[in-house]
Parts: structure tokens; sequence; C-alpha cells
């Protein structure tokens, strides 16, 4: 079975609904979580998980960008706090060769928790920081 078709197949025993956006690319929809639009990336040997949670504002970040370290080193179970662009994004990486459902729920798990619990104190940095 080739990588792609085993994503999708633990992806469907996870009881995840999925869109395929291309070669190697989804978008993962998990309700039950309440975590949508995880974008999950196939860049073998790892496989990528990636939600964007908001574009920051034009004020001063610097305050938002040290609570973002801040959790990194604390609160993070998978993954860690980044920034692309102008986006800050949560990401995870998991290796492929080895990749169970129990590893992929448990770092799906890790990022809604995180996104609980992080959100809306980031987003009301951010909002406060660009003078919303």
């Amino acid at each position: 079975m080739s990588t792609p078709d085993r994503l999708e197949t633990l992806m469907l025993e996870l009881g995840f609904h999925f869109d395929s956006l291309g070669d190697g690319l989804w978008l993962i929809h998990d309700e039950a979580d309440h975590l949508d639009n995880v974008v999950l990336q196939l860049a073998d040997p790892v496989v990528m998980l990636r939600v964007k949670l908001f574009e920051l504002g034009s004020g001063n970040n610097s305050a938002l960008f040290q609570r973002l370290l801040e959790l990194n080193a604390t609160d993070m179970l998978h993954g860690a706090y980044g920034l692309d662009g102008d986006a800050v994004i949560l990401i995870d990486s998991l290796e492929v060769e080895n990749l169970d459902g129990n590893e992929l729920q448990a770092s799906i798990d890790a990022m809604s928790l995180a996104l609980t619990q992080h959100y809306p104190l980031l987003k009301d940095m951010r909002s406060t920081e660009a003078g919303e």
C-alpha cells in the first residue's frame, strides 16, 4: 500500500472527515474535537500537521511572540506555535515509517487541547496589540 493510501486509511479508521487537496495534501475536519481545517501534508519521511490560528495585527507583537515561546516551552505536548509570513500557526510533524492511528490521534488531540486552552488568550493579545 502506498504511503498516501496508508494515511487515508488511518484517517478513515480514526473517523476523520477529510478532503484530498492534491498530491500528499489533505484537509481534516475533526468536528468531534472542534478542530477544523487541519492541513496534513506528506513530506516523506514525515507527515506535517498544521492549523492557522490568525493573521498578525500591524502593531507591536512582542508580548504575543514572548507568550508563544513560553507556551512552546511549558504547555505543548506535541508540536509548536510558529509564524508563516504574517500568520500564527500550530504545527506538528510525525515520522511516516512507523506512524499508527494512536500517534496521529494523539497529535490531533494535543493540537485541539492547545487551541482550546490558548486561542482565546492569544487572539486577545493579537487584537489588543493590533489596535482592534
